[in-house]
């Protein structure tokens, strides 16, 4: 269960929330550009461009498995779960680029600079059943990848792979993006502003309540739910005109999906919005806010030595910090 959107303000944002039962030891990594991306089935990066996300590094290798990530030159991709319809392929498809599915976000972002990039490299490409390791076994996934100028979302499904224009900026989990926007068109009367009365204009029936507009939003944490409350929160979301508004506004954006310790149950586990991240993608700055912990903490890409050959992670959870006025 997890919410990505791409926010345009004077500058362009991008994050998500992660919504999950437990975590995975992840951290906020940068991977320089010397640092070997070795690929299961397709050789060695031994030079790329320098991401910038959160990932679960391993401990031997000290290869990343980035969740959402943004490269140097804006480029950026979520990892999503995409329950009951991602379809991989058997590894070692002819005349393809054979890349496994927590190989995606470095094979994009080490070599591409844009979303036109992204598409024109992915189009040769097959997302093949290769796990991580066996203890992070293969997870069904879909990604959205942005950049200051657009969105598309990757899927391979059972009727191939697929590359799609994604003109929200949001994306959640299943069912596939083109059923998303179909139950996202049901949706279209909401709106901001108070509602007129057309089937009773001469009836003096004054609102009792501001935020009539929105009456029929979805408030449950179902990714259709979650999909349409995130592009309806971002489709009014105004321009900010400075980086701290921005990053203020990114993260209320996602106040509306995030998930409450309680709402929802996995056995004896409970579901919670584990990180929302948000990368200022042109500055390099990636924040992020913890469930534990809602300040807004930051790593800057740029202040890094990006010509190292390892990667460099930042520890995600902090203490509880309250201001106290007495």
């Amino acid at each position: 269960m997890c919410t990505a959107i791409s926010y345009h303000a004077h500058e362009h944002y991008f994050g998500r929330t992660l919504d999950l039962e437990y975590g995975y030891e992840e951290t906020v990594t940068i991977t320089p550009r010397r640092h070997p991306l070795p690929f299961r089935l397709a050789g060695t990066m031994e030079t790329h461009h320098a991401i910038i996300g959160i990932a679960t590094v391993d401990r031997a290798s000290g290869y990343p498995l980035y969740y959402d990530a943004a490269n140097e030159h804006g480029l950026a991709i979520a990892a999503l779960n995409f329950p009951e319809y991602a379809v991989y392929l058997p590894p070692h498809v002819p005349d393809r680029d054979c890349i496994a599915p927590f190989e995606i976000i470095p094979w994009v972002l080490g070599q591409c600079t844009s979303t036109a990039e992204a598409e024109t490299l992915l189009k040769d490409c097959a997302i093949v059943e290769i796990a991580f390791s066996d203890t992070l076994p293969l997870t069904p996934l879909h990604w959205m990848i942005a950049d200051k100028e657009r969105s598309i979302v990757l899927e391979q499904t059972a009727d191939g792979l697929r590359l799609m224009e994604n003109p929200i900026g949001v994306l959640t989990n299943s069912p596939p993006f083109p059923a998303q926007m179909a139950h996202f068109r049901c949706f279209r009367n909401l709106s901001s502003e108070t509602p007129s009365l057309p089937f009773a204009p001469a009836l003096n029936l004054p609102p009792i309540s501001r935020g009539l507009g929105a009456m029929g939003l979805p408030g449950d944490w179902s990714s259709p739910s979650r999909f349409v409350r995130a592009a309806f929160a971002l489709g009014n979301a105004p321009v900010e005109e400075n980086e701290f508004a921005a990053i203020e506004q990114f993260f209320h954006l996602t106040d509306s999906v995030s998930i409450p310790r309680g709402c929802v149950r996995v056995g004896e586990h409970f579901v919670t919005t584990r990180y929302t991240s948000c990368c200022s993608t042109a500055q390099g700055i990636y924040y992020w806010t913890t469930y534990d912990n809602r300040q807004i903490r930051s790593v800057e890409l740029k202040k890094s030595d990006l010509r190292e050959n390892r990667t460099i992670s930042f520890p995600m959870h902090s203490a509880r910090q309250i201001h106290r006025f007495n």
